[in-house]
């Protein structure tokens, strides 16, 4: 009775979960390698972003997820600075078929972290005296489909780790 109890009452242990165990900045650094002069210049910045998501098992059903954003931005053809954060979480993600997993692990989680990673990154400009950022928002579902549809046309597999 009890059993019927619990599965009634949503505490399946066969239906998929998904819990954010913890977010925090992995690695983060700032580089400004013509201050300060370039702070007597004409301002008119050009922005190159590099983004990255890589993903581990951990113990159990748990997961770290890490989101690199990497920043270079050029004042004309001087770097005014190079700032990167790695913001990772743990997630706890149970009872999955694969194709879900690797969605959740390459377009879920990076989408839960994403914000955090721009507000590191403004914070530490803004410290290092340029204007904030304001990095537009990404769409990770739509840089998943196309890493599949990349995979695919090269013949390759998705895989969880």
């Amino acid at each position: 009775m009890t059993d019927q109890q619990n599965t009634a009452a949503g505490e399946d242990d066969s239906a998929p979960q998904f819990s954010l165990q913890r977010i925090y900045v992995r690695d983060l650094s700032f580089e400004a390698p013509k201050s300060p002069a370039i702070f007597r210049q004409q301002w008119e910045p050009s922005v190159g972003l590099d983004l990255n998501t890589r993903q581990k098992a951990l113990e159990a059903d748990f997961h770290e997820v890490v989101l690199t954003l990497s920043v270079t931005v050029k004042n004309g053809d001087e770097v005014a600075f190079i700032a990167e954060v790695q913001q990772a979480g743990i997630f706890l993600i149970k009872n999955l078929d694969d194709a879900s997993m690797s969605h959740t692990l390459g377009a879920f989680c990076p989408n839960i972290l994403f914000p955090y990673a721009r507000e590191a990154l403004d914070s530490l400009v803004t410290r290092g005296s340029f204007p904030a950022l304001m990095l537009a928002p990404v769409n990770f579902d739509a840089l998943y489909a196309q890493e599949l549809q990349r995979m695919q046309e090269a013949g390759e597999t998705p895989t969880v780790q």
